[in-house]
C-alpha cells in the first residue's frame, strides 16, 4: 500500500540517537553510527523522531510500505530483553553468578548511557552490564574484571567509552583484566564523542 512513512537521510545523520530515543514503536535503530528505520510495519507515520532530529536527516515520503501493524510492535516491545543484570557498577558486582555465563559483557563508562542518545537500544539489549568511572572511583579495576572473566564462560566483551582521556584507564583496566584471565576473548572498543556522536 501507498502510505505517509519516515525516510533518513544518511548522508545527513550525525548518529546521535536521538530518533531511536523518541521512537515509541522501535521503528528505528542503529545500524553501523548511522539511524535507520528498521522495519516499514513498524513506522506509524505519526513523525515523533521528526523533531528530534538536530540535522533535519528525517523527512515524510510517500511510498509503498507495510502496513502499521500495531499488534506486532506490542509483541516486539514486550520481548525486549533490556537490562539482564543488578547490580551493575563493577566495584559491586558480584565476580560469579549465573547472569555471566554465556554473557555478552558491556563494560561501559558512566557518562556513555547519558550522551548517546541510542546507548540502550545499541548496547544494552541482551548484554550483561557493568558500569565505572575511573575518574571516580578510586580502585583499579582490571582485577575484578580478571576474576569475572576468569570464573565466567563470558562469550564477547564490548567496551562503550567516551572520547576523553580519563576513560583511557577503564580501556585500560579491561585489557589487562583480558590479559589476566588467560581467554582468548576479542575486545571491540566503541567511542562516544562529547557532542554524542559514536565514532567508532
Amino acid at each position: 500500500m501507498i502510505r505517509k512513512i519516515i525516510q533518513i537521510d544518511e548522508a545527513k545523520c550525525n548518529g546521535c540517537g536521538a530518533c531511536v530515543t523518541a521512537c515509541h514503536e522501535g521503528a528505528i535503530g542503529m545500524v553501523n553510527g548511522k539511524a535507520k528505520l528498521l522495519r516499514d510495519d513498524y513506522c506509524d507515520g505519526l513523525g515523533d523522531c521528526l523533531p528530534q532530529c538536530p540535522t533535519g536527516a528525517i523527512a515524510f515520503v510517500e511510498r509503498e510500505a507495510a502496513p502499521y501493524d500495531a499488534a506486532a510492535v506490542a509483541a516486539n516491545m514486550a520481548k525486549r530483553p533490556g537490562l539482564q543484570n543488578w547490580p551493575v557498577q563493577i566495584k559491586l558486582a558480584p565476580t560469579w553468578v549465573p547472569y555471566f555465563d554465556g554473557a555478552d559483557l558491556l563494560v561501559a563508562a558512566d557518562c556513555t548511557a547519558f550522551t548517546y542518545a541510542g546507548f540502550f537500544q545499541e548496547f544494552v539489549d541482551g548484554s550483561t552490564v557493568l558500569i565505572g568511572c575511573p575518574k571516580l572511583d578510586a580502585v583499579d579495576y582490571a582485577p575484578k574484571l580478571a576474576q569475572i572473566l576468569e570464573q565466567n564462560d563470558v562469550r564477547s566483551v564490548t567496551l562503550a567509552r567516551m572520547e576523553v582521556p580519563c576513560c583511557g584507564g577503564l580501556e585500560r583496566a579491561l585489557r589487562l583484566a583480558l590479559q589476566a584471565s588467560g581467554k582468548d576473548l576479542p575486545l571491540v572498543v566503541k567511542t562516544v564523542s562529547t557532542d554524542g556522536r559514536l565514532l567508532d
